[in-house]
């Protein structure tokens, strides 16, 4: 149920299921209670069933108290609403009270205009040339080297037929190319795909193939040795820069096409609140398919940092990643919070600390109670922990929330307030604002909204709505999570309103999962389930699936999830296949 009222006021207990379709005719009313001489008077409840019985709200811990002039409002729409109404349409708020709910999710303006990526990069590149910009291994280059390399390899793909709008593939294993490859790819005024070359062979040509590149750049060096490009006008901040494939239910991955603007909008919106300078090392941890490396990657080179590029193995390992951050220096640190974790314990028993002072977490459920011993050893004013909500769909980051120990201590599911020219929505189904307190899709909007599903219009237009209070008719994103807005502005994340969940930061749909195993012609049927992952354990999270033989053949389960894992990524891939 979306929400529950209550107030003194002495009414009568209104016991009402909110399950989709049931009505005010539905409605069941107990007789008035009457006071008692002497004592407060009796509680007044809208009471929110789930569709076998009623349950008494708001009595589950951290639900707050409802004005009576709230309850009043409500009991006056049943008393005059058709008998048809939903119950769900039974609004507690007034037109002045919604609009200071809508106002409590908008973040502070922006402190600068955005930019083109490569635009922004160039400014750092006259500021600082010989600044180190990007490492890898043992090399580094300087933003002038970086700059060159990427320019060299822009004409290259000029002359392999790359124009203006193109999607360009980039199938390049973490190292210094692979961040110029993105770069050359935006000077060509050209759109990146990442591919991920630790993802099957299947996988990235699928993912090829939907968005429609042009070209796949497998081997950088196919891209030197050819003569300038000519110079053209390049188009807007507001053009794709990327497009990053999340899961879909159908077994095709969706295409996210995500502005410039977007981007550098990301970075000034966090650049003071962070303190984010030239002095700072970052790493990126993270696949190229994964927009966390976005953040990384931008949040660095946009600001003058420089950036570590961290190979697949040692982000395998706790222990090497540790060390890793003690030997570069890193200051910046990104990760999910089931990878961060893992190198928190790494760090407690390692004999050299860390130097860390900004850890940014996100992509996933936080549950700080396991890092309160961090603390510890990194006191919060030399190490600022901050767990950011957000959204492929909404580039990246949307909210952020500062973690103390005493928030850790309190298991807080505060993901915080939105970014700067970002803004968030707590709606019911039909798109109206909840109450404060109340649980109801968590609805985003603003600067990092993106342009939509790549080739995809109807999931586009269900997702990505108009905004019916922008006068420039900006879009919002639906993005299917369930959250509350509390007064003071603050937002919790409470889970996912359908079957989607996250493995390693990753959104994975089980109906994709379950498309793929039933391509399989020797299976007539097939589910996949996910268990754990309780108290926001995203590190628990198993995925499992069952599959039914098709007639005539005796497949055993080995074959099963060995075929999956050559057409899934490895966090897809389903921890056991039952026959």
């Amino acid at each position: 149920p979306p929400y529950a009222l209550g107030a003194l006021d002495g009414y009568a207990v209104f016991a009402a299921d909110l399950s989709p379709g049931r009505t005010v005719a539905d409605l069941s009313a107990t007789e008035p209670v009457a006071p008692v001489e002497g004592e407060e008077p009796p509680l007044s409840e809208l009471v929110a069933g789930d569709g076998i019985g009623p349950a008494t709200l708001p009595a589950t811990p951290g639900a707050l108290p409802v004005p009576a002039h709230q309850v009043q409002r409500v009991r006056q729409q049943l008393l005059t609403s058709p008998p048809d109404t939903p119950l769900s349409r039974l609004n507690p708020l007034s037109e002045a009270e919604s609009a200071e709910q809508l106002a409590l999710g908008v973040g502070p303006a922006l402190p600068a205009s955005a930019l083109r990526i490569d635009d922004a990069f160039a400014a750092q590149v006259a500021a600082r040339p010989d600044a180190p910009a990007l490492t890898a291994g043992s090399t580094t280059l300087s933003y002038a080297e970086l700059d060159r390399r990427a320019e060299v390899l822009a004409d290259g793909l000029y002359a392999h037929g790359v124009r203006p709008g193109d999607l360009v593939g980039l199938c390049l294993p973490r190292s210094t190319d692979l961040v110029a490859a993105m770069l050359a790819v935006l000077k060509a005024d050209a759109v990146h795909v990442p591919l991920d070359p630790e993802h099957p062979a299947d996988r990235r040509e699928r993912t090829a193939r939907d968005a429609g590149v042009r070209l796949t750049v497998e081997d950088p060096d196919t891209l030197t040795g050819h003569p300038p490009r000519p110079a053209a006008p390049r188009r807007e901040p507001g053009s794709p820069a990327y497009v990053i494939h999340t899961s879909g239910s159908t077994g095709r991955p969706k295409g996210v096409p995500v502005p410039h603007a977007n981007v550098t909008a990301l970075v000034d919106a966090v650049r003071e609140d962070f303190g984010l300078s030239p002095d700072d090392t970052w790493t990126c941890f993270h696949s190229a398919a994964f927009d966390f490396s976005v953040w990384e990657i931008w949040g660095a080179l946009l600001t003058g940092g420089r950036l570590v590029v961290v190979d697949h193995w040692t982000t395998r390992s706790p222990e090497d990643f540790h060390a890793l951050l003690v030997r570069e220096r890193v200051s910046v640190l990104s990760q999910t919070p089931s990878a961060f974790t893992q190198l928190a314990g790494a760090d407690r028993v390692a004999q050299e600390a860390v130097d860390v002072r900004l850890v940014v977490l996100g992509g996933e459920p936080l549950d700080a109670r396991p890092l309160l011993d961090w603390f510890d050893r990194h006191p919060e004013d030399r190490c600022r922990l901050v767990n950011m909500y957000g959204i492929t769909e909404t580039t990246v980051h949307v909210t952020a929330a500062t973690v103390t120990r005493r928030e850790a201590l309190a298991g807080s599911r505060s993901v915080g307030r939105p970014l700067p020219g970002w803004s968030v929505r707590v709606l019911d189904a039909h798109g109206s604002p909840v109450p404060p307190g109340a649980p109801g899709e968590i609805v985003v909007g603003g600067a990092g909204v993106a342009l939509g599903y790549l080739n995809r219009p109807a999931l586009t237009a269900e997702r990505f709505v108009p905004d019916p209070l922008d006068p420039a008719g900006r879009r919002l994103y639906r993005s299917g999570d369930l959250g509350r807005l509390l007064p003071d502005g603050t937002l919790e994340h409470l889970g996912r309103i359908d079957d989607q969940v996250k493995v390693r930061g990753f959104r994975i749909e089980p109906g994709e999962i379950r498309h793929v195993l039933l391509e399989d012609p020797a299976l007539s049927a097939a589910a996949v389930t996910v268990s754990g992952g309780d108290g926001d354990d995203a590190a628990a999270v198993r995925i499992d699936a069952y599959v039914v033989p098709a007639p005539g053949s005796d497949e055993d389960p080995g074959p099963v999830r060995e075929r999956a894992a050559r057409l899934l990524p490895a966090h897809m891939v389903p921890a056991t296949v039952t026959v």
